[in-house]
């Protein structure tokens, strides 16, 4: 009886995976002739703010229905007291491609930039233009429009990393959110994504089943002053990432990358409270 249990188990987990997936880029397909056609009929203010919010709910409608299956859980309410913030520049680390959709969903009025292929993607392009989503390059005209985008009191999330994590606790980062920061005189408020799953971290396949359940905790952490010194600004920067990161390990462990994933002889952690 529990080798049978087991095995559907393991067949449920498989179901949950690729109707996620499938269920995800569906969403995103509805939305994009929407927002193709309301782009040129909307005004830049309205169509920023309607793409914003349909993004939003969009996202925590995906997460929502995720956590119906109880096989994966998402504990997000810290990104909620940003909300009504003033500008800011929303700064996560970056373990998995779901990170993105966890800040989004909690945010109604978040600009994100995007690498230049995920602005034409099929899936994202179109609500992404009419989101007003910033492209990140080149860099010079990427700080023109985030430092414009913030006289609307939007937020601006961008991942210091440039790209998913690759080397625990977290990779160098890249000078633009620096940069940024310094011109529009913006602060950055830092965000600590902690898992305990390897799930679509860099170099996971779409469709490699991970042990399940799986965990995601999202915590606030410290918000940062517009630098004087922008080099100075991102060794500090990088610093309190990797000793938060290390730190958080206690709640969940440091296997967020496939090669720590593979040396992690089993899940030792517990669901959030």
């Amino acid at each position: 009886m529990r080798a049978a249990l087991r095995v559907l188990l393991h067949g449920y987990d498989y179901l949950i995976l690729y109707l996620g997936l499938a269920w995800l880029g569906m969403l995103c397909l509805a939305w994009t002739p929407l927002a193709l056609m309301l782009r040129p009929l909307l005004s830049e203010r309205r169509g920023r703010a309607l793409g914003r919010y349909v993004i939003m709910a969009v996202f925590r409608f995906y997460l929502a229905s995720l956590s119906l299956s109880r096989r994966c859980s998402f504990d997000l309410e810290a990104l909620d007291v940003l909300r009504d913030e003033p500008s800011l520049i929303i700064a996560p680390n970056h373990p998995c491609l779901l990170d993105a959709v966890m800040v989004i969903s909690r945010l109604p009025n978040v600009a994100c930039v995007l690498k230049a292929d995920l602005m034409n993607n099929i899936f994202l392009g179109a609500g992404s233009w009419l989101a007003r989503y910033i492209r990140n390059e080149p860099v010079r005209r990427m700080v023109q429009l985030a430092s414009q985008d913030f006289d609307c009191g939007s937020h601006l999330l961008l991942f210091p990393e440039g790209t998913r994590t690759t080397s625990c606790p977290i990779n160098p980062l890249k000078g633009s959110i620096g940069l940024i920061s310094h011109h529009a005189q913006v602060p950055v408020q830092t965000i600590l994504i902690e898992t305990d799953s390897a799930y679509l971290s860099k170099g996971w396949s779409l469709f490699r089943k991970p042990p399940m359940p799986i965990h995601y905790r999202v915590r606030l952490g410290r918000r940062f002053d517009p630098p004087q010194h922008t080099r100075r600004f991102m060794a500090e920067l990088e610093h309190y990432f990797a000793h938060e990161l290390v730190q958080g390990s206690a709640f969940y462990p440091a296997n967020s990358l496939p090669a720590q994933a593979e040396r992690t002889p089993g899940p030792t952690s517990r669901s959030p409270s």
